[in-house]
């Protein structure tokens, strides 16, 4: 199994201005795991709670065994992650990737991304290592990696199943290239080593969400070459 890091970034300020990252300010835990064989991955957190922070269920699909850990052990900020030391990273969603990790959700196609993690993904692009992100975090890649192919699911609600349908405008307002993937399924942009999926940008069972989340995991290792 992948050895697997959490990292979370500072909170932004409840506005459209970012919190910047003074010494003073409280910096980005990573949580990590003892070594183990196979790809080295960054999981970048951006709190605790769907509201707040994290989807939970979309970060212990990821973690696996590592998700009791979320709330404790050691950690360190996202300011020390480098893709040197990282085989990959992966986003999970969580309103937190909209309001910590960026102001999406305050400004949408005209946010700016808080950053340490405009740094992780173009750090991460340029090594040539992919990028997994999932449900609203594809957001963040449409930003900083112009002409990025991701996706957030369906562009029309369809009665309510897809809620969040608009967020596929936004991204092709912000010059990334949104492609229609159902909840289950996974998009891969092999030009860019970018895995997204919509997870719980659809009203669905908990399952299928899971296999989507578990379909782009399956994918970042693939690409890992590990």
């Amino acid at each position: 199994m992948a050895a697997v890091r959490a990292l979370v970034a500072s909170r932004l300020l409840a506005a459209s201005a970012f919190a910047p990252l003074h010494a003073s300010t409280p910096r980005a835990p990573l949580h990590s795991s003892a070594p183990r064989p196979g790809a080295r991955v960054a999981l970048v957190l951006s709190g605790c709670g769907v509201y707040d922070g994290t989807e939970l269920h979309e970060a212990s699909a990821n973690v696996l065994t590592e998700s009791a850990r979320i709330a404790r052990g050691k950690i360190t900020n996202l300011a020390r992650l480098s893709a040197a030391n990282h085989d990959a990273a992966i986003f999970p969603g969580g309103f937190g990737a909209a309001k910590n990790l960026s102001t999406f959700a305050v400004d949408g196609k005209d946010c700016k991304v808080h950053e340490d993690v405009e740094r992780v993904l173009k750090e991460f692009h340029k090594a040539g290592k992919p990028i997994g992100l999932c449900c609203i975090a594809p957001v963040l890649a449409a930003r900083v990696l112009r002409g990025v192919e991701v996706t957030v699911g369906h562009e029309q609600e369809e009665g309510g199943k897809w809620p969040y349908a608009g967020t596929a405008e936004a991204i092709k307002a912000l010059g990334a290239k949104h492609c229609v993937k159902g909840v289950s399924e996974a998009h891969v942009d092999q030009k860019n080593k970018v895995v997204t999926t919509p997870a719980f940008m659809c009203e669905t069972e908990l399952h299928h969400i899971h296999d989507g989340i578990g379909a782009m995991v399956k994918k970042v290792l693939e690409l890992c070459g590990k």
